[in-house]
């Protein structure tokens, strides 16, 4: 008896499509563990390795002061941020006073590498609590700040007029 041609094909075709399903996840490994070893050249800055201040002497107008936040690599290795940092005004206890900061987005979003001990930048603007009318206004602490990509934060000791239901703040990309 003569098998039909169909009957035959099928387990060929099974087989190819098989062989090409795993020869497209070996691919895929190759890629991403060809990336992850590029990226493991330059890491992501962790908050632990970096000293987060801000520079005190901020440049004003109507309504608004601008202040840059530093962001000092301590790690004892290059890394490298990307992105906005997150920002947010808190009272003497830690806990978040208002919204977050809002993202300004007048800086282009770049990757940037820091030597150990060099210094990136994003530009944070406070307006006067003041010039909002029903915000709610009250005296915050300080602020804490999560470096771009980052799931711990730093706190940074800096009072100025806040408002708890709204936000004064917005933060522009790292530089």
């Amino acid at each position: 008896m003569q098998q039909s041609p169909s009957i035959s094909v099928r387990p060929r075709l099974a087989g190819a499509i098989a062989l090409i399903a795993a020869a497209a996840a070996v691919l895929a490994l190759l890629a991403a563990t060809s990336s992850t070893a590029v990226a493991a050249g330059n890491p992501a800055c962790q908050t632990r390795g970096l000293v987060v201040w801000l520079d005190t002497n901020g440049n004003g107008t109507a309504g608004s002061i601008f202040y840059t936040l530093n962001f000092t690599n301590q790690s004892g290795h290059k890394c490298t941020l990307r992105g906005y940092p997150g920002v947010s005004a808190i009272n003497l206890k830690g806990g978040r006073v208002g919204k977050p900061a809002s993202r300004d987005n007048a800086t282009k979003v770049k990757t940037i590498t820091l030597r150990n001990n060099a210094t990136a930048t994003s530009v944070l603007r406070i307006v006067d609590n003041g010039a909002i009318s029903n915000c709610g206004r009250v005296n915050a602490a300080g602020l804490r700040v999560f470096p771009p990509n980052q799931r711990a934060s730093k706190t940074v000791p800096f009072p100025f007029g806040a408002c708890s239901r709204t936000s004064v703040l917005s933060v522009r990309a790292i530089k």
